[in-house]
C-alpha cells in the first residue's frame, strides 16, 4: 500500500486539483481513489489513541488505533495532494481526514441550488452597482448619475 500511495500521490500532484470551483466531480473522483488505496472509510470514521493497558484488549485496541492512524495519514496526504497550494494551507492544519472532508464539503458542497442562488445574488448586487453609476435618460442617452459617488445602492 505505501509504494502504491507514493504513486497515486505523484500522479495527483500532475493532475487537475481543488480549486473550488470543481469540487462536485473532485469529491467524487478522490472517493474513487480513496477506495482504490482501501482507505475510504478514513472519511467517516475516527478513533482515538486507546488509553494504556496490557490486556488482550487493550493490545487489539492499540493495532486496531495503529492501522486507522497509518490509513487517515495516507488519506489525509492523498487529499491535501488534490488540492491547490492555497486551498491545502487552508486545510493542512485539520488533523484527520474526516475533518477535512467535513470542512471541504462545508465551504464548496452546498447543492447546485444554493451555488445558482449565491451567484445570482452576488450578480444582482454587482448589477446594481453598475446600475447606479450610469443611469439613462427616456432617450437612450447615458448620463451620470451623481447619487453613485457615494457608492450606496439606491432602491429602484
Amino acid at each position: 500500500m505505501a509504494s502504491a500511495s507514493k504513486t497515486i500521490v505523484a500522479d495527483l500532484n500532475k493532475g487537475e486539483k481543488l480549486n473550488g470551483d470543481n469540487y462536485d466531480i473532485w469529491h467524487r473522483k478522490v472517493q474513487y481513489i480513496l477506495e482504490e488505496q482501501e482507505i475510504l472509510e478514513t472519511l467517516n470514521h475516527t478513533m482515538d489513541q486507546p488509553e494504556q493497558g496490557n490486556s488482550a484488549q487493550h493490545r487489539r485496541d492499540l493495532e486496531a488505533y495503529q492501522a486507522w492512524k497509518k490509513k487517515n495519514s495516507i488519506a489525509r496526504i492523498t487529499l491535501l495532494s488534490c488540492m491547490q497550494d492555497d486551498l491545502m494551507c487552508e486545510f493542512e492544519g485539520l488533523e484527520n481526514t474526516q475533518e477535512i472532508w467535513i470542512a471541504l464539503k462545508e465551504k464548496f458542497g452546498g447543492t447546485s441550488a444554493t451555488k445558482l442562488r449565491r451567484l445570482t445574488i452576488k450578480f444582482d448586487t454587482f448589477r446594481k452597482a453598475s446600475k447606479s453609476k450610469y443611469e439613462a435618460t427616456p432617450s437612450g442617452d447615458v448620463e451620470h448619475d451623481t447619487r453613485a459617488q457615494d457608492s450606496r445602492p439606491y432602491p429602484n
